[in-house]
């Protein structure tokens, strides 16, 4: 794959208001490993490789196991996800397939069992961060660094 241009470069100033919103999200109280699970299951829906080389790498970095990660989309079917996880993984799958999900009323129940109304908008900020890096990365085929092996 070729990227199609330099994003970043082409317009500093949209990158810096996403990178600014970006570092909000990762410093708004959103416990780190559950925010990199949301980051990687909505590449995940998204396929964005960009993004998932760059989370499940970050996810490693902060302790997240092989198992978790692998079994990810399919977390579902997993008994290795605590149900705070479960609800905000279901909110991302509902927020990320908005088009198409509406955000049901039982998924919004589950996670607001979970997560304060702080803490809920701050979740519902990084799923659309997520989505709208995936977008550029997908849309301009930003390529993901390749390991020497």
């Amino acid at each position: 794959m070729t990227p199609r241009f330099d994003y970043h470069q082409s317009a500093p100033e949209a990158l810096n208001a996403m990178l600014a919103l970006s570092d909000y999200t990762s410093r708004c109280g959103l416990d780190p490993t559950l925010a990199e699970l949301v980051k990687i299951r909505a590449s995940q829906l998204n396929g964005c490789a960009y993004c998932l080389e760059m989370h499940t790498r970050e996810a490693r970095a902060l302790g997240e196991t092989e198992p978790r990660l692998h079994l990810l989309a399919a977390w579902r079917e997993s008994p290795l996800y605590t149900e705070r996880e479960r609800a905000a993984l279901a909110w991302t799958e509902a927020i990320t397939l908005v088009a198409t999900s509406r955000a049901p009323d039982d998924v919004y129940a589950d996670v607001r069992a979970h997560f304060s109304e702080v803490d809920l908008v701050n979740l519902t900020l990084a799923i659309g961060v997520i989505n709208t890096w995936n977008r550029l990365a997908i849309g301009f085929r930003a390529v993901h660094p390749v390991a020497n092996t």
